[in-house]
């Protein structure tokens, strides 16, 4: 079976949105099935739909993956991008919006705007896209239509106009009124199209009041439109389409349709109304490369691909979903990957997709999205062209990890079995990040949630067959000092032979930005008097600085060993004194030792320089630093009061609170290691219902008792190595 090849402008790519639990895989399975790509109805119960076709979607009955959908509807072709609900997964989000037109968001008429509807239109907004509302699960005993406007209307205003409206929303629900057609539509459960109706005259008022404002916003955006309404009083069909279509693409209108996907009722309108007034690729703004040149979806243009998603299957191996953004791509074509070093690839088949299933097509064309399997060197985020174009399409950027874990194998000899895994599974989702941390010696996995990350750990048991576990990531504690101290160290073995001998003197002192040098310095007792000789500032990789002076006089210590006595002090940066994390922000002024004639070297010099530093560390008020977050958590205001006193117990330092969009947004400083399982915690305390990102901003000292603790740790660890 082949495909019809679709021109551009016959082509809508539809993001399909909406919080976990509004329904949206279902109401994919409606899509496809008025389309006539599936011939009846699977559900999320039956595990039987087209969208959650992956193992652990079945087995949780909730959507992990994106996944693309296609299907053909009055002479168009609908590309659908059914997104996971839950906050873990928005790395499954980003790259659908990326490659979409048309926004639809899916409101739970029980619950109207939630958390995640307010994250995902942020989202949407990011990429400009229009946005229709479809409230959903009318056929709810607890379905509020009302309440569900309301809340629309809190959070997007008056841009938020009614399109439609249900007639009889609950148990029975199947019939809605249309104020764009004004008429009334009738579902039954053996129809895919509804009978179309007049308006009854109980209905009549309410009608032509909606249809009012929807036609007074449909003309604010467009001069001809406004004048034909001054004329006439109102527009027809086709001129409310026009308005609706152009006020959409500027953001300032969200058209509101009815449904339940449940029962298919509605579904065939608002894909009516994604044919006649959604936009398609000619209708946006043109995308750009990376330095900046305007592409326009010309079918007729040099042939050029982005690749936004890569998934691996058993038996077919690597997939990768493109969008045609110039030109077109037939079968069997040649392309040069111009992300990947200029590799060669060949495009040997190219599919339409609906889940799992593809369907081999002859070409695709600028603006349309399809698949492609067996090309090695291609994955998410490359731009692939034909021979002797150079574009670059901007790779996709992920929000920052909120929850962090570290990972090993449980079989030694597996390391790198895991690590291939792990890179798949960054691959098929880039939200997930994968770091071996040399301060931490440890492989930390970087997520959006727990949850994610336990799915994560369920691929790599039953999918990649490398057994794993979990165990809590280290905190990157920093160390540093609080006052001046001075310290000697004489370094002397004599073992036969050539010795070794070295002695080094050296006062430090904590580094402040723009504080001036010190030359001269009390310490146990003795004046110490500096004379600066040589300089020598060193940007730590792990944040901070080392200020290293040479103020040695008479020869005392040759010049050719102060390299030397560095290396041995950035030894005990990079292991510091107090439990092994990174040292920062310390001066260190050499000022005296003593050398040997024959038995001096530069390992007797690294050695005193190494133990000299440890000994005036530990006299110089040291302190353990902690890396702090700033936290912007999102909850419903019904649920402040627990956020807040949930934060109180993990040492946050509250910098504010404002209401925002109906919701309230709390700011705080945290410390990361308060925050080992927070996105965990949030959803328990608000009910799932709020959200939060987080972001580094400092590092502070720790408590006094911490400290301790964290000491005795360390001196109890080094014991049992």
């Amino acid at each position: 079976m082949t495909m019809k090849v679709y021109k551009t402008k016959e082509i809508r790519n539809v993001a399909l949105l909406g919080n976990s639990g509004s329904g949206k895989t279902t109401f994919a399975e409606c899509i496809l099935y008025n389309g006539g790509v599936i011939d009846r109805m699977g559900n999320v119960g039956s595990k039987n739909t087209v969208s959650d076709f992956k193992p652990i979607e079945q087995e949780n009955e909730i959507s992990v993956f994106s996944s693309l959908l296609h299907t053909e509807f009055n002479k168009h072709k609908i590309n659908v991008l059914d997104n996971p609900g839950a906050d873990d997964f928005i790395g499954q989000l980003i790259p659908s919006l990326r490659v979409s037109e048309l926004a639809l968001m899916l409101i739970n008429s029980q619950n109207g705007v939630e958390v995640g509807t307010e994250i995902q239109a942020r989202y949407a907004r990011q990429w400009n896209l229009p946005m229709v509302f479809v409230i959903n699960q009318l056929d709810h005993e607890k379905a509020n239509f009302q309440n569900s406007i309301e809340t629309l209307k809190m959070r997007f205003g008056g841009k938020v106009v009614i399109a439609q409206y249900p007639v009889n929303q609950g148990n029975d629900f199947d019939t809605i009124i249309d104020v764009i057609t004004m008429k009334m539509y009738k579902y039954s459960p053996d129809k895919k199209e509804p009978e179309i109706l007049d308006i009854p005259e109980s209905e009549m008022d309410n009608a032509k009041e909606y249809q009012q404002e929807l036609i007074e916003k449909a003309a604010e955006n467009d001069e001809e439109l406004m004048e034909i309404f001054f004329e006439n009083d109102t527009l027809t069909e086709d001129e409310m389409r026009k308005g609706l279509k152009e006020g959409m693409l500027l953001g300032d209108i969200y058209p509101v349709f009815c449904a339940s996907s449940k029962k298919n009722v509605g579904v065939w309108r608002v894909i009516d109304f994604i044919v006649n007034a959604g936009p398609s690729p000619l209708d946006v703004e043109p995308p750009k490369t990376t330095d900046g040149k305007e592409v326009k979806y010309d079918e007729n243009g040099p042939t050029s691909l982005f690749i936004f998603k890569t998934t691996y299957e058993e038996h077919i191996g690597k997939i990768n979903f493109f969008k045609v953004m110039s030109g077109k791509v037939v079968e069997n074509q040649d392309l040069i990957n111009v992300s990947a070093n200029n590799t060669k690839e060949r495009f040997a088949q190219l599919f339409v997709v609906a889940g799992k299933n593809r369907i081999k097509v002859p070409e695709l064309v600028a603006g349309d999205i399809g698949a492609t399997v067996k090309v090695k060197s291609t994955k998410t985020n490359h731009t692939v062209n034909e021979p002797g174009l150079d574009w670059q399409f901007p790779p996709l950027n992920m929000p920052q990890s909120k929850f962090s874990i570290a990972i090993k194998p449980t079989k030694d000899g597996e390391e790198e079995k895991l690590s291939e895994a792990l890179s798949q599974i960054q691959d098929e989702d880039l939200s997930v990040k994968v770091e071996y941390s040399k301060e931490l010696k440890q492989t930390i996995l970087h997520g959006q949630g727990e949850y994610q990350l336990n799915i994560v750990k369920w691929h790599l048991d039953n999918i990649y067959k490398v057994e794993s576990e979990f165990i809590p990531a280290k905190i990157p504690y920093r160390e540093t000092i609080t006052k001046s101290a001075y310290a000697g160290y004489r370094h002397k073995k004599q073992s036969g032979g050539a010795g070794q001998f070295g002695e080094v003197h050296l006062v430090i002192e904590p580094y402040v930005e723009g504080a001036p040098e010190s030359t001269s310095f009390k310490l146990e007792g003795k004046d110490i008097k500096l004379n600066i000789r040589d300089k020598q500032v060193i940007d730590l990789d792990w944040g901070g600085k080392l200020e290293y002076y040479n103020c040695i006089v008479g020869g005392v210590i040759d010049s050719k060993f102060m390299p030397a006595i560095l290396k041995g002090i950035m030894e005990k940066m990079e292991e510091g004194p107090l439990t092994g994390s990174y040292a920062r922000d310390i001066r260190v002024y050499v000022f005296d030792g003593k050398m040997h004639p024959v038995d001096s070297n530069e390992i007797s010099f690294k050695i005193a320089g190494r133990n000299a530093f440890k000994d005036a560390f530990k006299k110089a008020g040291p302190k353990i630093l902690e890396p702090v977050y700033l936290l912007e958590i999102l909850t419903p205001s019904d649920r402040m009061g627990d956020v807040i006193s949930d934060l109180q117990t993990r040492r946050a330092i509250l910098q504010g609170s404002s209401s925002e969009n109906g919701f309230e947004k709390i700011i705080a400083k945290v410390p990361l290691a308060e925050l080992r399982s927070y996105s965990t915690a949030l959803k328990s305390v608000t009910g799932g219902r709020a959200t939060f990102t987080m972001k580094f901003d400092e590092y502070a000292p720790v408590p006094h008792d911490i400290q301790e603790k964290l000491l005795n740790e360390y001196e109890a660890a080094e014991e049992t190595a």
